[in-house]
């Protein structure tokens, strides 16, 4: 069942929060089914109507800026669901990585490293995905 080894993973930040629904298979590959960045105030909201579509077994929070108040949302919306809260220690740099390895760059981003490039869009999700993975292949 999909469900058993799916989770929900959110980077809690002051004014928004990257979520992903993430998902170990049967082979161990840990895979991002959807990806979002909303705001810190309705994090809770977009975490039960995500529940709602795809069922998982427990939510990923960050320990960073935010995740008491996003833990507290949660909780009262989603009493019932297991929640996890993780170091979130270098997280936005594996963000970055996690990035341009599932957004290969084109053009002259190819020519400089990935290491000295700054993703064109928040990756706020990513940093989530990287929480979820620390958790599932543990």
């Amino acid at each position: 069942m999909l469900g058993e080894k799916t989770v929900l993973a959110i980077d809690p930040g002051s004014s928004k929060c990257g979520l992903a629904l993430v998902h170990r298979n049967d082979a161990d590959i840990v895979e991002m089914l959807w990806h979002d960045i909303v705001p810190t105030e309705k994090v809770a909201e977009a975490a039960a109507a995500r529940h709602e579509e795809q069922t998982f077994t427990l939510i990923i929070v960050g320990n960073g800026t935010r995740s008491k108040n996003v833990v507290d949302s949660l909780r009262e919306i989603m009493p019932s669901i297991g929640i996890l809260v993780v170091d979130e220690t270098d997280t936005t740099m594996e963000a970055r990585e996690r990035f341009w390895e599932l957004n290969p760059r084109k053009g002259w981003r190819r020519i400089l490293p990935a290491t000295m490039q700054v993703p064109p869009v928040a990756i706020d999700d990513y940093a989530a995905f990287v929480l979820a993975e620390r958790v599932l292949k543990t």
